[in-house]
Formats: C-alpha cells, structure tokens, sequence
C-alpha cells in the first residue's frame, strides 16, 4: 500500500495549492488527493503534475459554492440540473488530471424533504454518474461523513453506502473507506474493515477524534489497522486525510514507516 497526500489537509504551509502540490512531491510523495482542485484551472494543475511527476489518485466532486455552504448535490431534491453540470465539470478535471477516481458528494440534508426522497434522488443521479463514468473509465466513490465533521451532510451511515454500492454491484461505484469517518461514526472497526473491503475502492485514515496523523496519541491503532486491511486484501493508495499537529507537515510523516508503507 502507497499513501498519497490529501492536499486539502496537507501542506498548508506551503502556500497555494499548486505550492502544495510542490511540496508534497519535495516531502517525498509519489501521489496526491485533493478535496476541491477546482479554484485552479484545471490546466495549471496537470502541469504542476508533470513538473513533480505526482499522480493524482483521487478528486471529490465539483461541490458548488463551498462559501455558501454548499457540499454537492447528489442526494438534493430539486438540484438535479446543478448535480449533472457539476458531474461534467467533475469529469473534465478529472480526465485532465489523469485521476481515475472520483468522490460523489451527496450534500446536505434539506428539511424541506424526508430521508426517502433524498434516497431517491441520491439513486437517481447516481444512476446517471455511474452510466458517465463507465464511459469516461473513472470510479465513483460514495462516502459516509460523520455528522460531527460535518453536521448535516446526507450520507453519514454506512447503511445507505453500502445499499447502494451492492445494489448497483459496478465498478464504476465503490465506497470510499475512511477509517477516522468509520471511527467517529460506528466504530467497530475490526469486523467492518472485513465486511466492506469487498466493496471498497479507496481508503483514507486519520487519528480519531481530532483527525490528526495516525501516530498521534487516539482512538485508533494504525499499525494494527493496516495489518487488518492487508489481511482483508486492499493493496491500493490510502488518502493521508489528516491535519497535521505542528505546522510542518513533512514532520508529521514517521506514521508511514511505522506501519510499513510507503509514499
């Protein structure tokens, strides 16, 4: 297993996020994840991209106003025009950053409609993405988001994820694994890294409860962890989506020698 800096959380210091992307590949990366690329023409970042030699394994979908609140469309009622332009703007950048995977992001929970008409609609557009994605060879990630992280975010239980990704059973759509959401949100972490490997297509980790570096002192035992998911089969990247506890993010990477990966 290969980690790849989350460049939302990482790497701040740096500066903007095409510094970031310099500064992960002079800490040693090989790979990035960002949350939202899209405040950088999408030009400029594969550029960065080939100067460092970084790959990009992951995106999250275009989510819309970031300063209005908004965190995607997915599963909105009535917002079904605005998620399908931001599919296309999603797919754009993704195609041009060579990154084959994507974050669908479900948004928020909108009082005005009942649970069911947010699945419907969240299985609706799914639909569509899962049926452009298979054209454009990008996987589509689900993931639950817990509810103190982020209060009023639709999907946070694994229930509904996991509905949906068997019901589907495509390539195309995978549940996004992040072991600190699983953490906050259910625990168990043992017999659910078992019961979801199978559906998974990315992992991402931070120490719970206050989403720093894996070695910081927490919830969770990292080293134990990432046995359990050699264990359980997943040899793909893991998304370093932590926010480092000093101010130097390059200090905050021994947790990945400790745990026998690497960049």
């Amino acid at each position: 297993m290969r980690v790849a800096a989350n460049l939302s959380f990482m790497f701040a210091e740096a500066g903007d996020l095409l510094a970031r992307y310099r500064a992960a590949a002079e800490a040693g990366f090989k790979a990035v994840e960002c949350a939202f690329p899209y405040s950088v023409p999408a030009q400029d970042l594969a550029a960065v991209l080939r100067d460092t030699g970084l790959k990009q394994v992951l995106i999250n979908s275009d989510p819309g106003d970031v300063g209005a609140g908004d965190v995607g469309f997915a599963a909105v009622p009535g917002q079904e025009a605005r998620f399908m332009q931001s599919l296309e703007r999603s797919i754009t950048y993704a195609k041009a950053l060579g990154c084959h995977k994507l974050h669908i992001m479900s948004g928020r929970h909108n009082a005005d409609y009942s649970e069911k008409a947010h699945l419907t609609t969240l299985e609706k557009n799914l639909t569509h993405a899962v049926d452009r994605l298979s054209q454009e060879g990008i996987m589509g990630l689900i993931e639950p988001i817990n509810p103190v992280s982020m209060p009023g975010y639709f999907l946070n239980n694994y229930d509904a994820a996991v509905s949906l990704v068997e019901k589907f059973s495509s390539p195309h759509l995978r549940l996004q694994l992040d072991i600190f959401h699983l953490q906050m949100i259910c625990g168990n972490v043992t017999n659910n890294i078992n019961k979801f490997i199978p559906l998974t297509g990315h992992i991402q980790v931070a120490q719970a409860p206050h989403r720093h570096e894996p070695s910081c002192p927490g919830e969770l035992n990292y080293v134990y962890i990432f046995d359990k998911l050699r264990e359980a089969g997943y040899t793909d990247y893991i998304g370093a989506e932590y926010k480092p506890s000093v101010s130097r993010s390059a200090a905050t990477l021994e947790w990945i020698q400790q745990c026998g990966l690497s960049f």
